[in-house]
């Protein structure tokens, strides 16, 4: 037994008896040795502190020297939090007499996480409001924000908390601060939807900013559909001009529509914001010149006409659209909520077997964030990824059908290549971004699944390969071609053969018309220049990773076959020594493969070379091809 589940049995029956026995004969040198040493993470004073077990923290502290500064990873709602000291793992989980034990016994109040979140901004999360005084009059600093830019006064609006507020405005915490992206305390409390605190906040002078998407709270009140927000923030006219007032009438319509699905309630906002337009205070103020029709919004354009508005009501597709096309106007295509709703809508569209409809959104979606947004950044990742599961779902040979009974049409080729492109577009820029990183900094994980969801793509583009020298198949393999010459390597420095013949890769769909490995995309990146005897971080190569599937069906074999005919060596080892047919787990289909075909006098050659001579003696030109075998 470890000390970990020592601490937790002793911690759970309510006596430190059982950690008593288990450290008591041991030496002082070896207590301390358990006393720091990490399980998931974590230290036993890290899991003591986490869980409240008050006599367990003192123990370990007092009796074992516990290190009251020791970090360690701890899980709140799911997620892991990793560099936690104790007091900040008691403050979180609403411990006090564990927080006052820490802090008597020499813990730094203003200690952080990885993320650098204080023991005060753990409090204020969760509105322990007796620890937030506690951890104050000791020293806290109400003002330390975390990596974000937020501050104890912005987590405590977001979540709500109206005495924390209250408490830390009494104290001077500064209404005004902005994190790295702008966001203001009044900004998180429009977003959260607490009137209280909204009331509260601007009593102590809070300015109605903008944060760096040019967001007013009043529009981020809007975009979360909270009326009673916008409608009293609306009536302060020292805070809101006439114009952001129909901004936000127009953006909650927008809200109504596709988010709480009323479009009665959208029409009066509409309407509410024409007649600000056209009839209130001041002279006529007109929207913006209408840009030329969007295919993906089906041409509409935004209406003018006041009297036009009633005409809408009749045809809801149209609503649907305004309301893209408000909210494009109005957040500008860098908000992450413009493209997410566009998206949305395609799903609505594809789930009601208008599958056109649908694709035309995504790729207009698409198209927006490779132009605003950083290469690999996760919202393209996830339209590219959504493409790939609409048509893995689209393509196949059984009659599909959807939620509502329509029939599933095949998916056209045209727009298989098409966002293909934008996918090859991604992984290249993706790769340029990261050759510029320090090695270090670099992490390939983004890279990595770009990669897999492209080769996804490919996979249902080769699946029906189009006839020899046609057009389409020039243009398949000239994309594919481009794609092999990005050279990108994912985790574990995989490449694109390598990742199409790793079993991890095939994680991305569930639908059995893009399963990995595919002896047709094997082919067309082999046609294409792809390295077959190319090696990852661990020396395996592509065959090498056919062998690792835990998988009797024939593919495996035809596969491993196609790899040996373009030039793979069989009796290739990677970093632990292994060959094909030694990570092969069912050696009787190895029959299939006659290693005699595959075997070259070369490769027997390397193998006697490589066991009778030193590297150095072998010429070096030679040298690369001897130590693979």
């Amino acid at each position: 037994m470890d000390l970990p589940t020592v601490v937790y049995n002793s911690a759970r029956d309510g006596r430190i008896r059982r950690l008593k026995t288990f450290l008591g004969h041991r030496s002082k040198d070896v207590v301390g040795q358990l006393v720091g040493a990490t399980t998931h993470g974590a230290t036993p004073l890290v899991m003591a502190c986490r869980n409240g077990h008050y006599d367990v923290v003192e123990y370990l502290i007092e009796k074992c020297g516990a290190d009251v500064e020791q970090p360690g990873s701890v899980v709140f709602d799911r997620d892991t939090i990793e560099s936690a000291p104790p007091l900040w793992c008691a403050a979180a989980a609403g411990h006090l007499a564990v927080v006052e034990l820490l802090i008597k016994r020499g813990a730094k109040v203003n200690s952080t996480t990885k993320t650098n979140s204080t023991p005060l901004r753990a409090a204020c999360f969760d509105g322990y409001f007796e620890i937030v005084k506690f951890l104050v009059k000791h020293g806290a600093d109400i003002e330390l924000a975390n990596r974000h830019g937020h501050t104890c006064l912005m987590i405590a609006c977001f979540r709500g908390h109206v005495k924390i507020t209250k408490f830390l405005l009494s104290l001077k915490a500064d209404a005004n601060r902005k994190s790295v992206k702008g966001n203001t305390a009044l900004h998180d409390c429009a977003e959260s939807g607490s009137l209280e605190i909204m009331k509260v906040l601007i009593e102590h002078g809070a300015r109605m900013d903008v944060d760096s998407f040019g967001m007013t709270p009043l529009l981020t009140a809007a975009i979360a559909g909270h009326t009673h927000i916008v409608e009293y923030l609306m009536w302060l006219p020292h805070l809101v001009c006439r114009k952001e007032k129909i901004d936000a009438l127009e953006l909650l319509g927008a809200t109504y529509v596709d988010k709480k699905r009323d479009m009665i309630g959208a029409l009066e906002f509409w309407k509410r914001a024409m007649d600000e337009r056209y009839r209130g205070d001041g002279p006529v103020i007109q929207k913006p010149m209408a840009l030329p029709g969007v295919a993906a919004y089906d041409f509409a354009r935004e209406i003018t006409d006041p009297e036009a508005l009633e005409d809408l009501f009749a045809d809801p597709d149209e609503m649907r659209m305004q309301a893209l096309l408000i909210r494009e106007r109005i957040l500008g295509p860098a908000h992450p909520d413009t493209s997410y709703y566009i998206r949305f809508r395609g799903a609505i569209y594809a789930d009601s077997g208008k599958f056109n409809r649908c694709i035309e959104l995504w790729n207009y979606a698409l198209d927006i964030q490779q132009s605003m947004l950083e290469p690999l950044n996760s919202m393209t990742q996830g339209s590219l990824f959504s493409f790939t599961e609409l048509f893995s779902f689209m393509v196949g040979d059984d009659v599909k059908q959807t939620s509502r009974g329509q029939r599933v049409p095949p998916v056209e080729r045209e727009e298989l290549m098409r966002v293909f492109k934008k996918a090859v577009l991604e992984v290249k820029l993706g790769k340029q971004m990261l050759d510029k990183m320090p090695a270090c900094e670099r992490d390939l994980s983004n890279l990595n699944r770009v990669l897999v969801i492209t080769l996804h793509l490919a996979c249902l583009l080769t699946r029906d390969t189009p006839k020899p020298d046609s057009a389409e198949h020039m243009e398949l393999h000239r994309v594919l071609y481009e794609l092999v010459k990005i050279n990108a390597k994912g985790k574990e420095g995989r490449d694109t053969l390598q990742l199409t013949h790793c079993k991890d890769a095939a994680l991305v769909s569930s639908y059995s018309a893009c399963e990995f490995p595919s002896p047709h995309l094997t082919r067309a990146l082999l046609k294409v220049g792809a390295d077959v005897t190319a090696k990852d971080y661990d020396g395996n190569t592509a065959l090498h990773l056919v062998a690792m599937w835990r998988s009797t069906i024939p593919w495996r074999i035809n596969v491993a076959k196609t790899l040996l005919e373009a030039g793979a060596h069989i009796d290739a080892v990677n970093n632990d020594g292994e060959t094909f047919e030694m990570l092969l787990n069912d050696k009787t289909r190895y029959d299939a493969v006659n290693p005699v075909k595959y075997t070259t006098l070369t490769c027997l050659a390397a193998r006697v070379v490589k066991r009778t001579q030193p590297i150095n003696n072998v010429p070096r030109h030679l040298r690369h091809f001897v130590q693979m075998h």
